[in-house]
Order: C-alpha cells, then sequence, then structure tokens
C-alpha cells in the first residue's frame, strides 16, 4: 500500500491518476494534506501536473460517456474524502477494464460515484431554485450561500443566461470565494467579508437600496397570496422547501445580514 498525498484540487485528483499508473503503484490511499499516513508504508507526494491531469481528462472522455465524465467532477464537488479515493479507483478501473464497464453499477466505486453525483445534482438544482439576489447601493445584485457541496462550478451558467442584463455576485460564505459577473464574463471572486460588529463608521460596507424594501414587500405579498390556510401542509411545504434552504428565501421573512433575502 502507497499512500498519495495531494493538495485536494481536481487537478491535483487527476495527477495522482496519472502517476499512479507512471510509476506502477498499487494498491494506493489517497489523503489529502494533513491526513494521518501509515506508520511503516510507503509515502508519495503528488505535485499537481495541469499537463498530467489534462491528459488523464482526456483519456476518461475517451472512455466512458459524457454523463459518466460529468459525475466524476460532481462526485467531486461533494468535498467528501472519502469520495477522492472512489474517485482514483474509478478512473484506475476505467482504464484497465474494456469499453462498457462504466455501466456496472455492482462495482463499489461506480456506484459511489453515482450516488455522490445525484446528491450534489440536487443541490445545484435547489440553489438555481432558491438563491434570491438583494441590490446593493451600487447597482451590484448580491447573494450569499452556503450549500451543502461546492455547487458554484456547476450554477454558473444557469445564473449567467439567466440574468444577463445585470451585475451579480454569488458568494459562497462556506467556502470563502464566489462568482461575479460583470455583464461581460464570470469571474472567480475571493472577498474579506467584515462581520458587523467590526464595522466602524469609516469602513465602506454593502448597503441595500432604497427600493429593496419594495421588492421584499412584493415577495411576501405573493407568498401570502398562493397560500390558502385552509390548504396548509407544512409536512408538505418542507419536503419541497426543506427548512435549511429558507434563509435563501425573502418571503421567509430572512433579512440581508450576511444573508440572502
Amino acid at each position: 500500500m502507497v499512500d498519495y498525498i495531494f493538495d485536494g484540487t481536481f487537478q491535483g485528483l487527476l495527477t495522482a491518476v496519472f502517476d499512479s499508473f507512471e510509476r506502477k503503484h498499487h494498491p494506493i490511499r489517497l489523503l489529502l494534506q494533513g491526513q494521518t499516513t501509515g506508520l511503516f508504508g510507503e509515502t508519495f507526494r503528488v505535485i499537481t501536473d495541469p499537463e498530467k491531469a489534462y491528459r488523464v481528462w482526456k483519456g476518461l472522455e475517451k472512455k466512458v460517456r459524457k454523463g459518466g465524465q460529468q459525475n466524476f467532477y460532481k462526485a467531486f464537488l461533494s468535498e467528501d474524502p472519502a469520495i477522492y479515493q472512489h474517485l482514483l479507483d474509478y478512473a484506475r478501473y476505467i482504464f484497465t477494464h474494456g469499453e462498457g464497464h462504466a455501466q456496472n453499477f455492482g462495482n463499489e466505486h461506480i456506484l459511489a460515484i453515482s450516488q455522490m453525483a445525484q446528491k450534489v445534482h440536487r443541490e445545484k438544482h435547489r440553489m438555481e431554485a432558491f438563491v434570491r439576489f438583494q441590490k446593493s447601493n451600487e447597482g451590484l445584485f448580491i447573494a450569499l450561500i452556503q450549500p451543502d457541496y461546492n455547487v458554484l462550478p456547476l450554477i454558473l451558467t444557469h445564473f449567467k443566461n439567466r440574468y444577463a442584463d445585470q451585475p451579480w455576485l454569488i458568494y459562497d460564505e462556506k467556502r470563502k470565494y464566489g462568482i461575479h459577473y460583470d455583464l461581460t464574463q464570470v469571474q472567480e471572486v475571493k472577498l474579506h467579508l467584515i462581520a458587523p460588529k467590526d464595522l466602524t463608521p469609516t469602513d465602506s460596507n454593502i448597503v441595500l437600496d432604497e427600493k429593496e424594501s419594495l421588492y421584499g414587500m412584493l415577495w411576501k405579498s405573493y407568498f401570502k397570496s398562493t397560500n390558502i390556510a385552509e390548504r396548509k401542509n407544512m409536512k408538505l411545504h418542507l419536503q419541497h422547501v426543506p427548512k435549511r434552504y429558507w434563509r435563501y428565501l425573502t418571503e421567509k421573512d430572512v433579512g440581508l445580514g450576511g444573508n440572502v433575502g
């Protein structure tokens, strides 16, 4: 058993796959930097190489259907350390077996990746459905989110197409990065957010446009008009809109306060 230590990036994982074949190492235990390695086994530190990663990614493209390649990436975005091992073993399995084996759900790695990809995909759709923007006094529409999985790369196209006529920022508070659209392109951004208690009168801060309160009232009015007390079914409501997503909905009376309205 050889312990492979990688940096937690997608390119780093693909580089680990490349190195495992190049160095003829097997079996391999894939670990993140900082995880405990074996006391007596061999340890190899993976140096992320974009060229190696590209070759592995193109190789997977040839071996599996497009959906399989997408599931591979979605599973990675779960950020579950256990799934990293499945991804490495899956790639090795695909490269060492003939056509059609990517659909062998009797293989534990294929099954684990498929199940995790479905979870990430559901979270993607929930973010697309529940994210609400609030307008700053600078005209930028802002949404702060905390998704279970790292879905920003997956929702980028949806919001770019849907809100192509306005500048916006979707910021993942949990992962400390966001995506910003400036009416031309979408770019990844990192911000240093200051807690309200730490602000001073001289600090520049994101302030809601004065019309934003009207937007909130409209949302609340719409939500109220579509909810008939006699037909209220909270169990069904929670099934379709889990409580952990209420923070994104203006109609649920969630203020900005660092959150989405």
